[in-house]
């Protein structure tokens, strides 16, 4: 068994707001001749140990990109199968949740969602919203851009000609979310993709080229001591 790295952690600078891009699915399955949807399989399997384990490190908020406005060009087979992939973990996981004071959240566009999903979604929602542990929030058919464009035109329909900037954070898919400290990619993929645009100003960076079904608390972790090594000046001197 890999010895976990939690000694190195300084538990005083750890990032309130994470979030995680979880590439790699499709590669990791077909290096081993296995279909893609079962590399999605392995890969929520895998974001349930994450999930415990920020819990578990005190993290606050988790927020992961599950299915992006983009993937709906992706074969049917495989978009079908991925909107059946968060009933699926809330079924299994739903309870864990629960014991671990985790908090159920969501963001991201109805449109296109199946009304069962978004049940699910919600009720799991209600019934973990006074849990005051990990915030684990799932951005399901969103777009970072799409949140933008929407909350712009939210505005609009109010009448207003100008918005501050420390308001416009009320009209985002996003707006019970401090912004990310901490963003981690796997499988090497180098870009954020339209992921949290708002949120991301002045998060760090990582990456790393592990595929995500091979994602393990260790390598969350050594994300963490990466991120805590860094100098965040957001714009100024120190």
């Amino acid at each position: 068994m890999v010895k976990m790295m939690k000694d190195k952690l300084n538990p005083d600078k750890l990032p309130k707001h994470i979030a995680i891009i979880m590439d790699g699915n499709g590669t990791w399955a077909r290096r081993r001749g296995l279909s893609r949807n079962y590399g999605h399989r392995k890969g929520a399997i895998v974001l349930k140990d994450i999930m415990l384990h920020a819990a578990k490190l005190k993290i606050k908020y988790l927020t992961v990109f599950a299915f992006s406005t983009e993937n709906w060009k992706r074969p049917q087979e495989e978009v079908n199968y991925l909107m059946n992939l968060p009933k699926e973990f809330l079924n299994e996981y739903e309870e864990e949740m629960v014991s671990e004071d985790i908090r159920l959240h969501w963001v991201g566009s109805k449109n296109r969602l199946a009304e069962d999903l978004i049940k699910q979604i919600e009720r799991v929602a209600e019934r973990t919203k006074a849990n005051k542990g990990l915030t684990f929030t799932i951005a399901f058919n969103y777009g970072g851009r799409d949140e933008i464009i929407n909350a712009v035109n939210n505005i609009l329909k109010e009448g207003r000609k100008e918005i501050a900037l420390e308001d416009f954070n009320q009209y985002l898919y996003s707006q019970e979310l401090p912004d990310v400290d901490l963003l981690i990619r796997t499988s090497n993929q180098v870009r954020i993709s339209n992921f949290l645009l708002w949120k991301l100003a002045y998060s760090e960076l990582y990456f790393t080229d592990v595929l995500w079904p091979d994602f393990r608390p260790k390598n969350f972790e050594k994300a963490i001591i990466e991120y805590q090594r860094r100098e965040r000046r957001f714009g100024g001197i120190k």
